[in-house]
């Protein structure tokens, strides 16, 4: 017997996101009506995260569904839900939840005409698509938005996912995945520069040279914040510093790489002095030499 309250879920979207929310959503004894998947990869991920899910088309989820789980990239999102409301699919106190970490509920705007309830529930984590990441969601925070009397519904969907969920303003989504894709895409790019880095001088598993140090690193500035900065900028070692910009002279490496190293440790040492770890004049020092040396000199 279900329990009290229980929707009929339909799912536009089968990605990696759509599935593994599809998946918990459906063992917090929600019923998958409709799927709708078009490549072969999401076909064969809906069998394998909703296994027995009907695959059907864009309108006939929408009829069928209590609530409306919208997956999709973030370009795709905004025509797919004006479409569906030209042609009158929405439904009235039918719940239409996305899941992009750029848009509130102002993208979901067509859909209030039919008296659907708009809600946005981003959650902010990398997805396998996979059942990993069912477990995960548990340390998994969703950035959620929807109308003030809307979100304690917003928020018992994510809780019945084992997740937990922060509230974000409408007009500070903008903010909010700007930090998350700094902080997850660009630990990416640096972690992909240093190894290429490392390799261009012949270690041959970069990864396990960088690897210890980067996770010790991210666990130390997650618990302590900026005071666990540490390095020669953070010093004020300028010989240091020096010394890097030469080996990042342009003949030595990829003008991103140089132009990435530089920008960041030109943040960083603001941060340093607005902390107090640097003084004006070691800041200056520091600045001034990455000026001589940055991309713009190279």
């Amino acid at each position: 017997m279900s329990k009290p309250g229980r929707l009929g879920l339909g799912i536009i979207g089968a990605g990696k996101v759509g599935a593994v929310l599809g998946a918990a959503l459906r063992a917090a004894e929600h019923q998958v009506v409709g799927v709708h998947a078009v490549s072969e990869d999401s076909r064969e991920r809906a069998e394998a995260m909703l296994p027995g899910a009907p695959i059907l088309d864009i309108p006939e989820i929408v009829e069928r569904s209590e609530l409306v789980l919208l997956a999709l990239p973030d370009d795709a999102l905004g025509p797919l839900v004006k479409g569906l409301a030209d042609a009158g699919h929405w439904q009235v106190g039918q719940l239409v939840a996305h899941t992009a970490g750029r848009y509130g509920t102002g993208i979901l705007h067509p859909i209030r005409a039919s008296g659907a309830i708009p809600l946005a529930i981003h959650p902010a984590m990398s997805f396998t698509g996979t059942s990993l990441d069912l477990g995960r969601l548990r340390d998994c925070v969703f950035g959620i938005t929807a109308d003030k009397m809307m979100l304690p519904i917003a928020q018992a969907l994510v809780l019945e996912m084992d997740a937990e969920s922060t509230v974000i303003a409408e007009e500070d989504r903008g903010k909010y995945h700007a930090a998350l894709a700094h902080a997850s895409n660009h630990l990416v790019t640096i972690a992909g520069q240093s190894a290429e880095l490392l390799s261009s001088i012949g270690v041959e598993r970069p990864d396990r040279v960088i690897g210890p140090l980067m996770r010790a690193s991210l666990e130390n500035a997650l618990s302590a914040g900026e005071s666990a900065l540490t390095g020669p900028v953070a010093r004020g070692d300028v010989g240091t510093v020096e010394a890097h910009m030469q080996a990042l002279a342009p003949d030595n490496v990829t003008a991103d790489m140089r132009r990435a190293y530089t920008e960041l440790a030109r943040s960083t040492a603001q941060r340093a002095l607005a902390r107090g770890l640097l003084t004006e004049a070691q800041t200056t020092a520091i600045l001034d030499t990455l000026a001589e040396r940055g991309p713009e000199h190279s």
